[in-house]
């Protein structure tokens, strides 16, 4: 099914090329004037200079030939030169029809589909999720969700960090505590315990506390870059401790990402590309990628068009020790050969972005990826608090993400018992799916790389800009739609009518816009132009309702198409809520 704007484009084409000029002329645009006309054509202003005619008399030429149009209701040419128009309800009701009747609601599939792979959520073993690793998680998952809807393969990847200094902090002070485990034994040769040495309030403290204790003393944070090299490097016991360490993490991290609507295909970390090193290092080194410079091996990145000083891209420390650059680059090496993707997407903090462009630079210039692979780099703002500054607890600490949840279904709760008479079960578990809204959009509805601020107050709204006022929308449909059946209506086979005034028409121009919001959020890469398309439509819907007679519509046909396009609304929001992330309960 083309697109809205496509097909008045060509009808305007043909009245543009039946009038004696360019078919070119005539794109069409929806209106930045509604007040005054639907959608609206500049072509007769651009054609001027060309045909050396006066606008006016150009789209006076073509408004002419659109008199009989079976697409456009009033075409009127107005000064300077602009043609302003309404399209016809007939046309209108036959996209309407279409997108209730074809997959995806008439969604084109893409003629040359995509292996796209996403890198996101940012999770380090050992470490607990906290406010900071909320953006990259909803945003990734957004983005793989829209770009799957609109007929790409997507792959995505959590990424873990599991093989840097947070684990060696975690066995050094383990090995504090308890200095007996035989993990600390080298002369143990025998199989290691299946039970955690740790239990999972100690594993929860272990790490803060180490950490700060290795800012206090030089000689404790030696002792952790120590075992975080024995483990590394192989050491029974510590490679043993690390293997705990690491699934006791995977279990907390998959529950924090399930409270989050959150799914990975691959849980690889760091460490599945450890052996893959030698190899990629050898390769730099034979092929006169990389040399030695004050001790460390590096890879020149720098180009002829920097306008600032691009430093060399860092492989391998003096002491012969990886990086996150070495790991970020055999990870891509690895990916090509098991994935051969089209294209690469990290979400991360945006300040990491010459970084990344170190490693994309260095991945392309020693062959790593092909020349067609895409590299992209999606850098997103920070989450603040009302201070402007990013978010932190009441006591100046960093907020756990778990908190930040369980904040946020508090209050959603709290606004639900003190509005509405619901049974306290009940209202709890629709807090969850309305908090998760709220989260949700709230972030989802600003542009990835700015900052935003949060406001509990805001986003835990039933009004205005919000997840919640989405989700309330669907539950009126949804509410409308049971009274129907309760009534003895159907919902099978709803006939479509021609609009009967204009909030229902308005209705249409907004659910038949659907098409190309996914085409532009999947190429773009943005789940905000979701967000705004949404908030579109549930206001007119909105506005749809407070003018029109549903339920109480006399004629029996006419009821009946109310009902279909209600369904159809119903069916493109829960469409697209999905596509971020959430989902509407059954009552709010």
């Amino acid at each position: 099914m083309k697109k809205i704007l496509d097909l008045l484009s060509e009808e305007m084409g043909k009245a543009f090329e039946a009038a004696g000029y360019d078919a070119s002329l005539g794109r069409v645009t929806l209106s930045n004037r509604p007040d005054l006309c639907e959608y609206q054509c500049n072509g007769a202003m651009a054609g001027a200079k060309k045909y050396r005619k006066a606008p006016m008399m150009i789209a006076g030429d073509v408004a002419a030939r659109l008199s009989e149009s079976g697409v456009f209701q009033e075409a009127a040419a107005v000064a300077p030169g602009f043609l302003n128009l309404k399209i016809s309800g007939a046309f209108l009701l036959e996209q309407v029809k279409k997108m209730r009747e074809e997959a995806k609601f008439g969604l084109e599939a893409p003629d040359k589909p995509k292996k796209i792979m996403i890198d996101y959520g940012g999770a380090n073993v050992a470490k607990p999720l906290h406010v900071g690793h909320l953006r990259p998680a909803i945003i990734g998952e957004s983005i793989k969700r829209i770009c799957r809807y609109a007929g790409d393969e997507c792959i995505g990847d959590v990424h873990l960090g599991d093989w840097g200094t947070p684990i060696g902090l975690v066995i050094t002070e383990l090995q504090e505590r308890k200095p007996d485990l035989v993990y600390f034994d080298e002369n143990y040769q025998g199989e290691y315990p299946r039970e955690l040495p740790f239990t999972e309030e100690e594993f929860a403290e272990i790490y803060p506390f180490a950490s700060a204790r290795s800012k206090e003393e030089p000689e404790y944070k030696a002792r952790a870059l120590e075992a975080t090299l024995k483990f590394q490097r192989g050491v029974r016991g510590y490679r043993a401790l690390w293997k705990h360490i690491v699934d006791v993490s995977k279990v907390d991290l998959k529950k924090n990402y399930d409270s989050l609507n959150v799914e990975f295909d691959l849980w690889k970390g760091e460490s599945d590309v450890n052996d893959l090193i030698p190899e990629m290092v050898a390769g730099m080194k034979d092929n006169g990628y990389a040399y030695i410079s004050d001790g460390a091996l590096v890879v020149d990145v720098k180009e002829d068009t920097d306008t600032k000083e691009v430093p060399p891209c860092m492989i391998l420390k003096s002491d012969g020790a990886a990086l996150y650059n070495t790991t970020d680059l055999a990870t891509i090496m690895e990916r090509m050969r098991l994935y051969d993707p089209d294209e690469i997407i990290y979400i991360t903090d945006k300040r990491q972005e010459l970084y990344f462009e170190q490693i994309f630079r260095c991945a392309r210039k020693t062959r790593l990826v092909k020349p067609e692979t895409e590299l992209k780099f999606l850098g997103h703002g920070t989450m603040n608090g009302s201070d402007g500054k990013p978010f932190k607890t009441r006591d100046g600490g960093v907020m756990r993400l778990e908190g930040l949840v369980q904040e946020t279904k508090k209050e959603m709760y709290r606004k639900i018992r003190e509005g509405r008479q619901m049974p306290e079960e009940e209202a709890a578990k629709v807090a969850e799916v309305v908090a998760l809204s709220a989260l949700k959009y709230g972030d989802l509805s600003n542009q990835i790389a700015k900052d935003y601020v949060f406001d509990i107050d805001r986003f835990t709204s039933f009004e205005g800009d919000t997840g919640p006022y989405i989700l309330y929308t669907i539950v009126r449909i949804k509410s409308i739609l049971n009274k129907y059946q309760e009534q003895g209506g159907k919902l099978e086979e709803q006939a479509f009518l021609e609009a009967g005034n204009l909030s229902e028409k308005e209705l249409e121009m907004a659910l038949v816009q659907f098409g190309a919001m996914i085409e532009s959020a999947a190429q773009e890469k943005a789940p905000h132009r979701v967000c705004a398309y949404i908030y579109d439509l549930a206001n007119a819907f909105n506005h749809f309702y407070h003018e029109t007679k549903i339920l109480a519509e006399e004629n029996q046909e006419k009821r009946q198409s109310l009902i279909a396009l209600l369904m159809l609304t119903r069916d493109v929001l829960e469409t697209c809520i999905d596509l971020l992330g959430f989902s509407a309960p059954e009552k709010m």
